[in-house]
């Protein structure tokens, strides 16, 4: 009988059975990393997370791996060149002068990490609080009403990248994305401070504008939303599954 493909990615170090290129094979127990291992694909996000929510827990510090671990990829930061460009009709982009590999990692969504309470402060003191929206990250992957650590029983902190923040500040919503954000814990392995990290999900084309979706798919329908200019946010992305709001 032929056994389903399972993943279940924990907390590094704990095993489950592995079925990809990398791992173990026939029953054996092995250490599955969100990345890729060996070969040509070697440093890339697997598959089967592309489309997920799983958190990816890389090594360190407590790790008795070196530094050249191939579980530390975000650690070792951006290795792709990207270039801030005027849009049409967007404002200031992001693309890559180079092709990006699916499941590569692109870059973290970087800021100044502020509580909740400031975070609605600063969005209130906006003459556009919806555009502040669009800067702010809720680090919030693990927050938990009932967790035993009270630094995740919330209101989580947040990320502010509209004036201390990197090239990643300037990357645009698409309905149709080729990047997604994933919640990743390593270096100082504090999940309330988790990086906020891009991953292509399809391979990408040389100059082509790099989008993630700002609500992660979670935006009501446009047939169930009753337009209204004054309160909403149009969404220009131009996708053929357009969602015509962001929020």
């Amino acid at each position: 009988m032929e056994r389903a493909a399972r993943l279940h990615f924990l907390e590094h170090g704990q095993e489950v059975h592995e079925d990809e290129s990398g791992g173990g094979s026939g029953g054996e127990r092995a250490k599955v990393y969100p990345y890729h291992t060996y070969g040509t694909k070697a440093g890339l996000l697997r598959s089967r997370l592309l489309k997920s929510s799983i958190p990816l827990y890389e090594c360190h510090s407590g790790c008795s791996c070196s530094s050249s671990c191939p579980n530390r990829v975000v650690e070792r930061g951006r290795t792709i060149p990207l270039q801030i460009f005027r849009t049409k009709n967007r404002g200031w982009g992001v693309r890559c002068t180079e092709p990006i590999k699916q499941g590569q990692f692109v870059d973290c969504y970087l800021g100044e990490v502020i509580t909740a309470e400031e975070a609605d402060r600063r969005r209130l003191k906006s003459t556009m609080s919806q555009r502040k929206d669009v800067y702010l990250f809720a680090l919030d992957k693990f927050t938990d009403e009932y967790s035993l650590d009270p630094r995740l029983k919330g209101p989580p902190l947040e990320v502010d990248g509209e004036f201390m923040s990197g090239p990643t500040r300037f990357i645009n919503h698409s309905c149709d994305p080729n990047l997604r954000i994933f919640a990743r814990v390593g270096d100082h392995a504090d999940k309330h401070l988790h990086d906020l990290a891009l991953f292509a999900i399809r391979d990408i084309a040389r100059e082509e504008e790099l989008t993630f979706d700002y609500v992660n798919g979670n935006a009501a329908e446009s047939s169930d939303i009753a337009p209204n200019s004054e309160s909403m946010t149009v969404c220009l992305c131009g996708s053929k599954n357009c969602r015509k709001y962001l929020w």
